[in-house]
């Protein structure tokens, strides 16, 4: 790694101003386009799904001027659920398998729970990496890991999450990072939300940093998606003021970039109201 603490706080204090420059209706609107709308409670059941389902349906009567989240996260087995009953255009299917959120379970177990969800009606695949292969520097062993879980994936892209906030420095960021898009992954995650920190712009910093690096070396773009603890705007305005300080305008789209996130759905849309002069909360999701 290149970069010293002191240097990533202050680009991020930087890029922190720029975002303070970005907070308008049209950007706010961008980034609500990038939302993976994420429900994974332990209490989750179908009706509660369905609800979510049945709002993501509906948001274009609602809300005609913004542009819908770009996927419906949930647990595998809700998968289907949500194909059956999902009729709004563009919108895809993200489940969180592989053990989620620990990835301490038997191998067998991770391949058989990303196929099914995939045979469901999956698009999107978010893994944890064997973190504790990982700190005990087991990296080969991680790395095919990942490798067999993108052949497990088929045609879904796989998002694997690296839960920064268990990584101990900078370095390994960088190297978990690296690894995994070796290894196939089509986006890289901070975290499942299940752990504290979640998300750091710190990370974020490191993460796209690495996948600049990586796509100089190779040529392929993978994409970033910061999760986990994400609930103001200011947040999601400094996230979205990283990737394009780093990453560029050609990373600004739901294609290459995520956030995922609940109450933060709720927030932005509360936010454009008060751009257009509305003092009014907005509890749509």
């Amino acid at each position: 790694m290149r970069f010293t603490k002191e240097q990533i706080a202050a680009d991020i204090i930087q890029m922190a101003k720029f975002s303070e420059q970005e907070n308008d209706a049209q950007v706010l609107k961008q980034i609500f386009n990038l939302l993976d709308l994420t429900s994974l409670n332990t209490t989750d059941y179908n009706e509660k799904i369905l609800s979510m389902v049945n709002a993501v349906n509906d948001f274009e009567k609602h809300f005609p001027s913004c542009p819908n989240v770009a996927a419906i996260c949930v647990y595998p087995n809700f998968a289907d659920l949500v194909k059956k009953h999902l009729t709004a255009k563009g919108i895809k299917i993200a489940v969180v398998s592989a053990g989620f959120p620990s990835s301490q379970t038997f191998l067998a177990v991770k391949l058989s729970e990303t196929n099914i969800a995939v045979s469901k009606g999956a698009d999107e695949v978010d893994v944890v990496i064997s973190v504790g292969k990982f700190l005990n520097k087991e990296f080969q062993a991680v790395a095919d890991e990942l490798t067999l879980l993108k052949t497990a994936c088929g045609h879904a892209h796989m998002k694997v999450i690296l839960e920064t906030g268990a990584l101990p420095d900078e370095e390994s960021i960088y190297t978990a990072s690296m690894l995994s898009m070796e290894a196939g992954a089509d986006f890289i995650k901070t975290s499942t939300g299940k752990l504290e920190p979640a998300a750091t712009y710190e990370a974020m910093y490191v993460m796209v940093h690495a996948i600049k690096d990586y796509y100089h070396k190779t040529g392929k773009k993978i994409g970033i998606k910061p999760a986990g603890g994400i609930v103001t705007v200011k947040q999601a305005l400094v996230y979205y003021s990283i990737v394009k300080n780093i990453l560029g305008e050609e990373w600004l789209n739901n294609r290459l970039f995520r956030i995922g996130a609940s109450r933060l759905a709720n927030n932005i849309l509360t936010k454009l109201n008060e751009l257009n002069g509305i003092k009014s909360e907005v509890k749509y999701f």
